[in-house]
């Protein structure tokens, strides 16, 4: 498996769409600084938000957080609930 997106380049294409981490955060009524949490830990509101902003799915940026062994989309609620 791959690995995703380094975090430089989420930022940057973030900025390529013409936005940034804390404008996202703000326009979902978040602190300024939340969703840079999503770029370090698994947060699958986060992930969704900036996968959108970039207008993508999130599995794109990180396959090692949404895709199993056999390259299948897991379903992540799943994986909580074992834990």
């Amino acid at each position: 498996m791959t690995n995703g997106w380094h975090k430089a380049d989420i930022i940057a294409g973030l900025r390529k769409k013409g936005t940034s981490l804390a404008a996202l955060s703000r326009a979902a009524e978040l602190s300024s600084s939340t969703l840079a949490n999503a770029l370090t830990r698994p947060w699958p509101k986060g992930e969704f938000l900036i996968a959108e902003a970039l207008g993508i799915h999130p599995s794109e940026i990180w396959p090692e957080r949404y895709l199993g062994e056999d390259g299948k989309l897991i379903k992540r609620e799943l994986l909580r609930r074992a834990r």
